[in-house]
């Protein structure tokens, strides 16, 4: 493409988003007319659902392809800047929209290791991997890891590590948009995550990357729009200043006082005293099941059946008491170690409730030093495998491929930063704006009273919302309040007292953040598969529309199992997203980086530095987290979260001992890491292109 030809494109786009959003305003400024004139809550919910994806449905269908480099790199001509919003959209996944503020709000300052170590990483994204990998110029990243090293050993487990890492980033999204449909449109959870498997599908399933990046595109921004105005509503509300990072501060020390207040009322010391008896009893239970762990499990399912029977024989049978007895029964653990498992969140969770308020802006506040010191450890932990991880996940990674040249490659890190930033910058504001009104209007409330947005997001999931009058005063204390950190921005309208239309816009903002990412992982997962396992390994002269039909089918294959594995909610957002940078930190970026700038890296040293590092850290994550079962002491105190401070040192461990006790790497591979090296010099390596 020439200059001229390129400016042209550019000016084209700019016109046509313009377009795009002045039209998507309008459309909720028609919704929000409607919503006055009586159009019932559920038919806003399904009408942003459905235009939104129709609208994505649209950009896929117009994007169609059956050229190989449009499918897979977008024909490499996407400008730096439009390459950024893109980026961003497929960065902004439904951790950082939906679970990031939520983070914030739980856990105050320790939660910027989230901020820190994700816009960190894009700075070693910059300096070390994206013009090399831009100039490379391949489709993949198992594709620069086989041309690198050598034969299709480092390229099929580049695969494996690629498929392990973003599949289960893709399960955090497809939970999320599973969670958006079931609680906007009243669908089942199941279905709602079926539902929005649709979205997902059809841009990445027509047009690949080329379609994908103009949905991204316009994905960004409406998850941008979605998630300012709700906070500037919420700022302007409070404080009277429509900039909420910077009138957030003011906030920030009325929070602070009303921590203190809370810390010292006595029916908040009355209700934590009863969480703490029931720590203490799920910890007495844990000893008496470590000791005899068959006859304690015999004992309890007996118990839980003879409360059944119970509550059957009783004179005036109480159906509610029956039903919850019943649910209880069915939902007893299978075996003495998952009840062991059940046995020790009940502990945690009541241990949380029954401690004092944490204080918002206190660095690592612990009960003592010990304390202190695991918190600050694992931040600092924590934001070393994001930095990482965030270098080395191939669904960002292979952005960068899409760029017209090299210059454009670290140009369009630059913008992604720009657009990554306005929404990070927002997400501590929101955090605090949301905890104050909070503590100052729910907290003292009447359970007579409570707002409905209580129960509507309680019927979603009892543990995303749930408020329990523990004591029996009905009177709300702050410890009979149950949020989780999934819920607080999605809830921010309503908490805000906002019209229904700006809840399904940040419905539609945060399903917008799911399917932009989740379209880039599953296209990473189907492209490993297709280009780097079927073409490369198994049938090298395939024609392209075999391989675009492979790609396509295991694109669909690839959504279905994330979506059944989802519906088993195997954890909160945050956490399936953070492990699955530590997963690419451990991975990816030691092979990476070595074979970027050290020549002596070779064949040997990469296999064993990806299996070590992502071997150590997928076991440790086996046996520290709960969904597992096994949960086995942690190393260190370091949480399954961070669990790629174990596995980067030892990938790199293995690069350089696996590098070191064999042969060098051949003259041709010297060379190309020259060539990589020097991304100013223009021109791709063609020889070994599709």
């Amino acid at each position: 493409m020439t200059t001229q030809t390129q400016a042209q494109f550019f000016s084209s786009l700019k016109k046509y988003y313009t377009f795009y959003t002045g039209g998507f305003i309008l459309f909720v400024i028609a919704l929000a007319i409607l919503e006055q004139m009586g159009l019932p809550n559920r038919w806003i919910g399904y009408i942003f659902l459905f235009a939104t994806i129709a609208l994505y449905a649209g950009i896929g269908i117009m994007s169609k392809t059956a050229d190989v480099a449009e499918y897979y790199v977008a024909g490499r001509r996407v400008p730096a800047f439009f390459n950024g919003m893109a980026t961003g959209a497929d960065w902004m996944s439904a951790a950082s929209f939906i679970g990031m503020a939520g983070t914030l709000y739980a856990a105050g300052y320790d939660g910027l290791a989230f901020v820190m170590g994700w816009t960190g990483g894009y700075c070693l994204v910059a300096l070390f991997l994206a013009p090399y990998l831009r100039k490379f110029g391949q489709f993949t990243i198992p594709d620069f890891l086989g041309a690198r090293y050598g034969g299709n050993l480092p390229r099929t487990i580049g695969v494996i590590a690629a498929v392990v890492c973003s599949f289960t980033y893709v399960i955090a999204q497809i939970y999320g948009v599973g969670l958006i449909t079931s609680r906007f449109t009243g669908m089942e959870f199941a279905y709602g995550v079926f539902a929005g498997l649709a979205g997902i599908l059809v841009c990445s399933f027509l047009g690949g990357m080329r379609a994908v990046t103009w949905t991204q595109v316009a994905q960004y921004i409406i998850l941008i729009i979605a998630y300012m105005i709700p906070v500037v509503w919420l700022s302007v509300q409070q404080t009277g200043n429509p900039i909420p990072q910077i009138a957030y501060g003011q906030q920030l020390q009325k929070v602070g006082d009303l921590e203190k207040k809370l810390n010292a009322d006595p029916k908040e010391l009355e209700v934590r005293g009863i969480f703490k008896e029931k720590q203490n009893a799920a910890e007495a239970q844990i000893k008496e099941l470590d000791t005899d762990a068959a006859a304690f499990y015999a004992a309890a399912q007996a118990k839980a059946e003879a409360k059944l029977a119970e509550l059957k024989a009783a004179p005036t049978p109480d159906a509610k008491a029956i039903e919850g007895a019943e649910k209880a029964l069915k939902e007893f653990p299978a075996d003495a170690v998952a009840l062991k498992t059940k046995l020790k969140k009940d502990a945690d969770g009541a241990k949380a409730r029954a401690a004092p308020v944490k204080a918002h802006a206190e660095p690592f506040a612990g009960k003592d030093e010990a304390e202190s010191n695991k918190k600050r450890k694992n931040f600092l932990a924590l934001v070393l495998c994001l930095m990482v991880g965030t270098a080395a996940l191939p669904h960002i990674l292979m952005r960068y491929y899409t760029t017209p040249n090299v210059r454009d490659a670290r140009q369009s890190v630059f913008w992604s930063l720009f657009f990554i930033f306005l929404l990070y910058f927002t997400a501590p504001a929101l955090a605090v704006l949301v905890k104050f009104d909070v503590y100052s209007h729910l907290v003292g409330s009447s359970f007579a009273d409570l707002p409905k947005w209580v129960s509507a997001w309680a019927a979603v999931d009892k543990s995303l919302m749930s408020i329990t009058d523990i004591n029996k005063d009905g009177i709300v204390q702050l410890a009979e309040i149950v949020i989780g950190t999934d819920l607080v921005v999605l809830a921010t309208p309503e908490i805000a007292g906002l019209p229904y239309v700006i809840s399904g816009l940040v419905a539609a903002g945060g399903l917008a953040a799911a399917l932009s990412t989740a379209d880039g992982l599953l296209l990473t997962i189907a492209n490993a598969l297709s280009h780097d396992v079927y073409y490369k390994m198994i049938d090298p002269h395939a024609p392209t529309t075999r391989r675009l039909a492979v790609s396509k089918g295991l694109l669909l294959v690839v959504a279905i199992v994330a979506a059944y594995v989802t519906s088993l909610k195997p954890g909160d957002i945050l956490f399936l997203v953070g492990a699955a940078f530590s997963l690419a930190a451990s991975a990816f970026f030691p092979a990476l980086v070595a074979g970027i700038f050290w020549k002596r890296a070779n064949q040997l040293g990469a296999v064993l530095g990806m299996v070590a590092g992502l071997g150590v850290c997928a076991y440790y994550m086996y046996i520290t987290y709960p969904f597992f079962g096994v949960l086995a002491p942690k190393w260190w105190d370091i949480e399954p979260i961070a669990a790629g401070i174990f596995g980067i040192p030892l990938g790199f461990a293995g690069v350089i001992i696996g590098s070191l006790i064999s042969p060098a790497p051949s003259k041709e591979v010297q060379d190309l890491v020259d060539h990589v090296r020097y991304p100013n010099l223009e021109g791709d390596i063609q020889t070994q292109a599709a």
